[in-house]
């Protein structure tokens, strides 16, 4: 290949971890541990069992989101060499499983209210001087984890990442989180830690054209037939030229579930980062990286969930992002474990961790973290929080797939932050139960019935119109859906008229516009520009 090439514009660089994408809980090594053993080895074993019975379920589009292996025709043999070398590439992170569950159930035995101190030495060898135990405030006994060692430990191992190279043609995909990457004869797997910067250089090919002998050389020797698929993966067609906002107002721009894009002439602000492919004939229309600009001055994390952290478009933003926001945590609590931690791990060096009421102030701008409740299940996690953003004097409330608990706390909040112009809220109200995320988590036996009523909810009609009545908006905006067809794959999600939380964001957009609201359930893309005066009138597009 001669002259300089740009990378394809829908050249998939997916991140995984043994062959299964990678999200945040696989990085962290508690976390990770409980899901190789209680997910990834049980939805193995049940594949090889029955082959037949995952490709009828994945059929079913009641079990969407399932514990299914999604291929085309049997794949029983390579899946038993993935499971083999499971056992024997991640045996640090099953002994550490063994070791937690162990844990738990000797603190449940032994652990009555009495000191602490004398049941050191019936911690499981391997996890000795990586915990500390503790009891709650009403005797109940627990550990939490010094997560800084573990990264440093051998339960942390780079070698098991990957990046898997392929070119997409639509929006489909297998559900992610059930379904591990096989070889395929398009697919290119370079073992790569996710750190390396290669990842950088070849992102950055999107737009700006080098040799191809140069990024050939980076990525080091391949064989014949994965040098002419890295091959495929370039063009000499020139990308798409980004086009600078140069406006004196504010740019709104929703790429999709939960990730908009706000820009000033001076400042760019992105949140939830979640960004499909152009290149191909989409069913849905919507923007691509190509709208993003060239510098981010602010990536939001809202919450620790793998629809609102996707490693798959936030590793090739590295090069543009200067800063990261996370809801700060690091505890150590299995169930919640450092943002911060995990990014750095794996090559971001600019994470600002962020409390409820603390704030961040750049330019014009100014960034308030505002509680977020709801939608973990219960569980004592605080890697999660909405934002307030004030440009000028305008405002914005991204209140994410919070559950509106309690009232009271948001008249509290808004005493502290005032009024908001737009409110972008979640209304995925039903959820799925807690053990459809957090169940590889949980050692002690959880019913049925508490497992369904302590769900991963957002707000239904009722509680989103609590933010209304506490912060009187201009403009409400029901977002993070997961409808578009290129979020299914992570999200699961696929809905009618008749779903609920199609009807309750229904009720809300037709209440909000009975009071004179402008409102609308966000889909495919949308772009609104905002005058940053609160008297000035606003100017939709």
């Amino acid at each position: 290949m001669e002259g300089l090439v740009y990378l394809k514009p829908n050249v998939v660089i997916e991140p995984l971890i043994e062959r299964w994408y990678a999200w945040s809980h696989l990085i962290s090594p508690g976390t990770a541990a409980m899901n190789v053993t209680k997910r990834h080895i049980e939805i193995m074993n049940s594949y090889l069992e029955s082959p037949v019975v995952h490709d009828d379920a994945v059929k079913d589009p009641k079990m969407l989101g399932g514990p299914f292996m999604d291929y085309n025709g049997d794949r029983s043999e390579d899946v038993r060499k993935l499971l083999e070398s499971t056992f024997t590439n991640q045996k640090e992170l099953i002994s550490l499983s063994m070791a937690i569950r162990k844990l738990v159930l000797m603190l449940n035995k032994e652990a009555k209210g009495q000191s602490l101190e004398g049941l050191y030495k019936n911690v499981p060898d391997i996890l000795k001087g990586y915990v500390e135990l503790i009891y709650d405030l009403n005797g109940n006994p627990s550990f939490r984890f010094y997560e800084q060692l573990l990264y440093k430990s051998k339960f942390y191992n780079k070698n098991n990442q990957s990046l898997a190279l392929w070119v997409t043609n639509n929006d489909s995909r297998p559900f992610c989180l059930s379904t591990p990457r096989l070889d395929e004869k398009d697919v290119l797997h370079l073992d790569m830690p996710f750190e390396h910067k290669f990842i950088d250089e070849l992102s950055k090919m999107k737009r700006t054209p080098r040799p191809y002998s140069e990024i050939k050389e980076l990525l080091g020797d391949l064989n014949e037939t994965e040098s002419a698929l890295f091959e495929s993966f370039f063009t000499d067609t020139p990308s798409v030229p980004y086009v600078r906002y140069e406006g004196d107002k504010i740019r709104m721009r929703y790429f999709g579930h939960a990730c908009i894009l706000i820009e000033t002439k001076d400042v760019s602000i992105l949140v939830d980062p979640l960004i499909s492919y152009y290149g191909y004939q989409s069913s849905v229309e919507h923007f691509s990286d190509y709208e993003l600009p060239e510098k981010i001055d602010y990536v939001l994390i809202t919450h620790n969930h793998q629809d609102h952290i996707l490693l798959e478009t936030l590793l090739p933003l590295r090069h543009k992002i200067k800063n990261i926001i996370v809801p700060r945590s690091g505890g150590g609590h299995l169930q919640d474990p450092s943002l911060k931690l995990m990014f750095n791990n794996i090559g971001f060096d600019n994470i600002i961790e962020i409390e409820e009421f603390a704030t961040v102030n750049f330019s014009d701008c100014k960034i308030t973290g505002v509680p977020f409740t709801g939608e973990h299940s219960d569980l004592d996690i605080k890697a999660k929080i909405c934002y307030h953003v004030e440009i000028a004097e305008f405002s914005l409330l991204f209140a994410a797939d919070s559950r509106i608990l309690e009232k009271k706390l948001y008249e509290h909040t808004q005493s502290v932050i005032g009024d908001v112009d737009v409110i972008f809220l979640g209304m995925e109200c039903d959820g799925a139960p807690l053990t459809w995320l957090y169940g590889p988590l949980v050692v002690n036996e959880l019913s049925k019935e508490h497992d369904q009523s302590r769900r991963l909810a957002g707000s239904d009609f009722e509680r989103g119109m609590h933010l209304v009545d506490v912060f009187n908006p201009l403009e409400v905006y029901v977002y993070a859906m997961g409808q578009e067809p290129w979020c299914e794959f992570i999200s699961s999600i696929k809905y009618t008229d008749e779903s609920n939380p199609i009807i309750q964001s229904n009720r809300l957009i037709a209440e909000c516009s009975s009071r004179e609201i402008i409102t609308e359930r966000l889909f495919g893309e949308k772009e609104i520009l905002y005058n940053k005066k609160k008297t000035e009138n606003y100017s939709l597009v």
